[in-house]
């Protein structure tokens, strides 16, 4: 139960120039405690989720790292997070193993090792793992916004599976930063519901956006030719998205219904394209359940109504996307086969990502009226590997089947493989595959489908 008698007295804790008082008006009313202290709640054999992305409660994860001496056999769940990940290395593996439900640059070598693992799974069936008690958390370590005068305290821009972690933990241990932007929607926990939690007071991670390649320019502009006036829009963080973002100054009304968004939606926005005026859920508003850009992106979501973070349960939700006008879902791939399978994954056997969200998307956008499930990748790999390939590699899995790909475009062009048949395909993917690997992969078209 909420005790409300204890948080009428909190003031509205936001400006960073009273961080002193608040911190004093927060100690009277939390636990707040050293990070040894905080950290010392976790016990051998326990499960202990990490929230993730810019949200990545660092400080609580080295604390919890100093004690490998004397713990063994804790269980690490998470999706992608930011920072070393210690506990993924000799010799805190010793005492931590990692079973990941995505896979980041930090911990892909520990997945792909003996001591860590990954779970195939959607982004949206996530939290079942959790209510289902088929991963039951004992502790989740979360990064959260001071508290409101309510007592709540938000879980700032990663409110995606930290939210159903925090729901079924048994206890919840957090680090409360003022430079946590707080959100709209429904990423909060209560003061009451912590029960140790610790200060800190630096910047959550950023990432500023990379410069964006004329290779790059050229599929952006394929896809944005693909976009409608009044689309609903999803697309992930990267440099293909944002060329797409660029090339959209001329269209109107557009919405954003996303797993997660970056800077690449602000000047859309300052400009008045994205309005989200012709949306079906959540009119008018950003829905996404996390986000990673620069300072300027967390400011503009800082207490900002137009934004609407909420878990991946609800953002994912097939039934809920396709509700939405002329979706368009803008997804990569790592490399795509003739008959349109999609790897975005995996290289071969290694594991080098995770499922995530795209295939929530891909089919939310296909059921959508008027929606345009995309694939936008480059024609081939920095080394100049074809990414259009005759199979996909050995061990490699299939993200997104065939049955399910619509559009791919690269810079040489866009195809629609929705109703064509296993030697057409083949043509209209060598079609936009780079002309250097054209001859090769016509030969193996041939070879395959008896001619084409």
């Amino acid at each position: 139960m909420f005790c409300a008698h204890k948080t009428q007295q909190f003031c509205i804790l936001k400006k960073k120039a009273n961080w002193p008082q608040i911190l004093n008006q927060i100690k009277a009313y939390m636990k707040i405690v050293t990070v040894e202290e905080a950290v010392g709640i976790v016990a051998s054999g326990d499960r202990v989720f990490f929230q993730g992305a810019a949200m990545t409660p660092n400080e609580l994860i080295q604390g919890l790292c100093a004690r490998h001496g004397e713990l063994k056999d804790v269980e690490i769940v998470s999706i992608h997070t930011e920072g070393d990940a210690q506990y993924t290395l000799a010799p805190f593996n010793g005492s931590f193993r990692l079973n990941s439900c995505f896979v980041g640059s930090n911990v892909r070598q520990s997945v792909n090792a003996p001591g860590g693992d990954y779970i195939p799974i959607f982004l949206s069936e996530i939290h079942l793992l959790f209510q289902r008690n088929i991963l039951p958390l004992d502790v989740a370590f979360v990064q959260v916004s001071p508290p409101d005068r309510h007592g709540y305290c938000s879980l700032g821009v990663s409110v995606d599976v930290a939210l159903p972690a925090v729901r079924t933990a048994k206890k919840i241990v957090a680090q409360i930063n003022p430079s946590v932007p707080r959100t709209h929607g429904t990423g909060t926990v209560h003061v009451d519901e912590i029960e140790y939690a610790i200060h800190v007071d630096r910047p959550i991670h950023e990432h500023a956006p990379a410069v964006i390649t004329e290779t790059e320019h050229a599929i952006g502009r394929h896809v944005a030719g693909l976009i409608e006036d009044g689309a609903t829009l999803q697309m992930g963080i990267g440099t293909i998205p944002d060329a797409v973002l660029t090339n959209l100054n001329g269209h109107q009304r557009l919405g954003i219904h996303t797993e997660m968004f970056s800077d690449g939606v602000l000047p859309l926005l300052e400009s008045g394209v994205i309005t989200g005026e012709e949306k079906a859920v959540k009119r008018g508003k950003i829905v996404s359940c996390f986000a990673v850009g620069s300072r300027k992106l967390y400011d503009f979501i800082d207490d900002n109504p137009i934004c609407d973070f909420r878990d991946a349960a609800y953002t994912n939700d097939t039934a809920r996307i396709r509700r939405n006008p002329k979706v368009t879902a803008i997804n990569s791939a790592i490399e795509i086969d003739l008959t349109g399978q999609v790897c975005a994954d995996t290289i071969g056997s290694y594991q080098f990502s995770g499922v995530g969200g795209q295939m929530d998307f891909i089919r939310g956008a296909s059921l959508s009226e008027k929606g345009k499930p995309i694939f936008a990748m480059s024609s081939t790999t920095k080394k100049g590997v074809s990414k259009i390939t005759p199979f996909l590699k050995e061990g490699a899995g299939v993200t997104t089947t065939r049955a399910h790909v619509h559009y791919v475009a690269t810079e040489f062009g866009v195809v629609n493989l929705f109703g064509k048949n296993l030697k057409q395909r083949a043509k209209a993917l060598i079609s936009i595959a780079h002309p250097d690997h054209q001859e090769t992969l016509n030969r193996a078209a041939h070879e395959r489908f008896n001619g084409l």
